[in-house]
């Protein structure tokens, strides 16, 4: 089995570049049987959110299968999200209240799921005040212990910028954003780099239905040639960048594929995939005042 790298973040904390995505897992059962497979394919990053409905059911899940598999709460690395409902100065309360649900004495990650807020215009200046209030909250919240690191979601560079200006001395060490071929922006990506902030990839096999990357013609073209399946190719192709991945699967077969990425991209296919129109198949953070 492929060792997945880790990469150390501003805090000194290491995460797996490659974890398993919840989203649209819930119920009891099937998170229970998804999780065993996951942590059987080697998972060791199991990221969630407050919007998925899912923490509390993933929280009993590993009370149980953590024994099963050999492994205690610091094998296992969890991220979860603030729901954008929550931001302002009660963020502290929500993340204690996924804590709570996750049947854990801390949470890895948490991020601040989206730069906006839910019920506020897009355009209006009350999201910078309300985010800016959500940091400062977080920021509490890691000093008493209940989170070891927080970072943010689909924050653009001015976003982040405005963030790291006030940032109460504790910077973002993740910054989860929609990134594949058909969507990746250099700007953001350097700025990252720059700043030491690790960016964190969700929909990296694109959007689902005609949106799916998955049989595109310049990526089956690379699988091929590789030997290898379009979604490893689609993954292997942000790791190879430093960028980490979260793909989601209930399938035990796809599970390991996905975290099997242990060959290398050429350069000149590297290209060829980037290559690709870009457009956003998710949410737009750009609108976000």
């Amino acid at each position: 089995m492929w060792k997945v790298p880790t990469f150390k973040l501003l805090s000194g904390h290491t995460i797996p570049l490659v974890g398993f995505g919840s989203y649209l897992i819930d119920g009891e059962r099937q998170t229970k049987e998804v999780l065993d497979k996951a942590l059987s394919a080697g998972y060791r990053l199991i990221d969630t959110a407050a919007m998925y409905g899912n923490e509390q059911d993933i929280g009993l899940a590993l009370k149980e299968l953590l024994p099963k598999h050999n492994l205690k709460r610091e094998d296992v690395f969890i991220t979860s999200k603030l729901y954008p409902s929550d931001h302002g100065d009660q963020a502290k309360n929500a993340l204690a209240e996924s804590l709570r649900k996750l049947q854990s004495g801390y949470i890895d990650l948490y991020l601040i799921h989206w730069p906006g807020v839910y019920g506020i215009s897009s355009r209006s200046s009350e999201n910078a005040k309300l985010r800016a209030a959500s940091w400062a909250s977080l920021v509490k919240a890691k000093k008493e212990g209940l989170v070891r690191d927080i970072g943010v979601s689909n924050y653009t560079v001015r976003h982040l910028k405005e963030l790291l200006d006030n940032c109460c001395g504790v910077k973002p060490v993740v910054n989860q954003v929609e990134w594949h071929p058909g969507c990746h922006q250099a700007d953001l990506k350097e700025f990252c780099e720059r700043e030491g902030i690790l960016l964190q990839a969700y929909m990296s096999l694109g959007g689902s239905g005609n949106k799916s990357l998955l049989g595109e013609p310049f990526v089956v073209k690379v699988a091929e040639k590789l030997g290898k399946q379009p979604a490893q190719v689609l993954l292997r192709w942000s790791v190879q960048q430093n960028v980490a991945v979260i793909p989601k699967s209930r399938s035990k077969e796809h599970m390991e594929a996905n975290i099997n990425l242990d060959f290398v991209i050429p350069d000149e296919d590297m290209v060829l995939l980037g290559r690709r129109k870009q457009e956003k198949f998710d949410w737009d953070p750009n609108s976000v005042k």
